[in-house]
């Protein structure tokens, strides 16, 4: 089986915690050692991770917030996939499937794949027992690239053909829907016609479009937060 990658570690977060607690990489490494038994982990190990030049495998990383009183989650960047969520909630992949229903290789195999492929019912308690935000839960079931296709034509030609299949893969409410879209397609119609005014022609404004539309999924979000808030 292909060996996982390691989770976006923080290392300005794993130093800021260490020095808080007035500890050197040395006690770090101690105790790692002695209480985790991690026999590789050296000073100069630790001083690596927090120098941001390697970063620790997910066992080395459960390890690491138990001898820094932190949660796995506080040692992460934003997480992005599947596995990195779980991970940041110090949550056992035997748990989650068991919270789903769902055999362990069954869930294993979703992670690794990135391909969620459980049901209504099981999507609801993957967001429960990860604590998923809506963004999250798209990104992580592997939906977010078909959203970023549907933004794409939907600011770029009639929004209003794109309200249904965005609602479907998101699950946002019609009303704020409708209302974000349309801000969207405004501002990128905008965003074109000016750049085509300051006299940069089609290729500027070419370059300027594809600026906006590499930001779409972020300003999507941002728009139905500000919306529902």
């Amino acid at each position: 089986m292909r060996q996982p990658s390691a989770p976006p570690f923080n290392a300005q977060a794993a130093r800021r915690l260490r020095a808080a607690l007035g500890m050197g990489p040395e006690h770090v490494a101690y105790g790692m050692r002695v209480s985790y038994g991690l026999p590789n982990v050296t000073p100069d190990l630790v001083i690596t991770w927090e120098r941001g030049i390697a970063s620790p495998s997910s066992p080395e990383l459960t390890a690491l917030a138990g001898v820094l009183w932190c949660s796995p989650g506080e040692l992460i960047s934003r997480p992005r996939t599947l596995r990195e969520h779980r991970i940041a909630r110090g949550i056992a992949p035997e748990d989650v499937a068991h919270a789903l229903g769902m055999d362990l290789r069954g869930y294993l195999r979703m992670e690794e794949s990135g391909q969620w492929r459980g049901n209504e019912r099981q999507s609801a308690a993957l967001a429960a027992v990860l604590g998923l935000t809506l963004p999250d839960f798209v990104a992580v079931t592997g939906r977010e690239d078909k959203l970023a296709e549907l933004l794409h034509s939907a600011v770029s030609t009639r929004w209003q053909a794109y309200v249904r299949p965005v609602a479907k893969l998101t699950a946002v409410d019609r009303a704020v829907l409708e209302e974000v879209l349309r801000e969207l397609h405004e501002d990128y119609q905008g965003h074109m016609a000016a750049t085509l005014s300051w006299g940069g022609g089609s290729s500027s404004a070419s370059e300027s479009g594809k600026e906006f539309l590499d930001g779409i999924v972020e300003n999507f979000w941002a728009a139905v937060e500000h919306r529902t808030a």
